[in-house]
C-alpha cells in the first residue's frame, strides 16, 4: 500500500489534505510552488474534487492562495515576519562570518567551494529547496568557527526561525539564486585574502539583505493574505 493511501475511516479529501499538507510543513512544496489539481489528483489517484476540497480547507488556513491566472500555490510567507527575521539574520550572520574568517582553514574553504559548485549545478535543473539545504551547508561552514557562542546561538535562532517560515525563497525568485552562487565566491576570496574583518562583515551583510529585498519586491509584485 503506499504511503499515502487512506487508512479506512478517511475520506479521500482528507487523504488529500494530509497529502499537501505534510509536503507545506516538511518544505517539499516551498512558498510560491503551484498546486496543479490534476497532478495532485493523479498521484493520489482520486479525482480533482477531493483535492480542490482539500485545497480550499488549506486556504482558510492561510497555508495556500488562490490567485486568478495563476491557482492555488503554496502561501508566501508573512512578509513582517520576513523581514524582521532577515534583518537580524544579516546582522549576526556577517558579525559570526567576519569572527570566523580568520580561523577558517584552506580545508574549509575548499569543501565551501565545493557546496558552492554543486549549488552551481543545481541552477540547470532548479530545486528550490535542496538549493537552500545547500546554503545553509556553505554558510555554516564560514560561520560555524565563530569565537563567540552567544552570536552563534542567534545566528543558529535565525536559521531556525527561516525554517519555521517555511521559507526557501529561491522558490518565488529563482533569479537570486544565480546571483547568490556569484556572491559566495566574492566572500570566499575575502576571507581567503585575509581581507579586514569589516570588509568581510559587510560583504556577508549584503549578500543576505540581497536577498530580502528580492523577496520583498516579489512580494509587492504579488500581493497576498497574511496567513493566519
Amino acid at each position: 500500500m503506499p504511503a499515502h493511501a487512506a487508512s479506512a475511516t478517511e475520506s479521500k479529501s482528507q487523504q488529500a489534505y494530509r497529502f499537501l499538507r505534510t509536503r507545506i510543513d516538511d518544505g517539499r512544496y516551498v512558498p510560491g510552488y503551484r498546486l496543479v489539481l490534476g497532478a495532485i489528483a493523479r498521484e493520489l489517484d482520486v479525482s480533482v474534487v477531493p483535492v480542490r476540497e482539500a485545497i480550499r480547507l488549506l486556504e482558510a488556513e492561510g497555508l495556500v492562495t488562490f490567485e486568478r491566472n495563476v491557482g492555488a500555490q503554496v502561501a508566501l510567507i508573512n512578509e513582517t515576519e520576513y523581514l524582521h527575521t532577515m534583518q537580524t539574520l544579516a546582522l549576526v550572520e556577517g558579525s559570526a562570518t567576519a569572527l570566523s574568517a580568520p580561523l577558517v582553514t584552506p580545508e574549509q574553504i575548499g569543501r565551501a567551494r565545493e557546496i558552492n559548485e554543486r549549488m552551481r549545478r543545481t541552477l540547470e535543473d532548479f530545486d528550490p529547496h535542496r538549493f537552500t539545504g545547500l546554503n545553509l551547508e556553505f554558510h555554516s561552514v564560514l560561520f560555524e568557527e565563530c569565537p563567540n557562542p552567544h552570536i552563534l546561538d542567534l545566528v543558529q535562532r535565525g536559521w531556525s526561525r527561516m525554517r519555521a517560515l517555511r521559507d526557501s525563497s529561491f522558490s518565488f525568485v529563482p533569479g537570486r539564486a544565480h546571483e547568490s552562487v556569484e556572491e559566495h565566491e566574492r566572500i570566499l576570496q575575502l576571507i581567503e585574502q585575509g581581507a579586514d574583518p569589516l570588509d568581510i562583515e559587510l560583504a556577508a551583510r549584503r549578500h543576505r539583505t540581497a536577498t530580502l529585498d528580492a523577496v520583498l519586491a516579489y512580494q509587492a509584485r504579488h500581493p497576498h493574505p497574511a496567513p493566519a
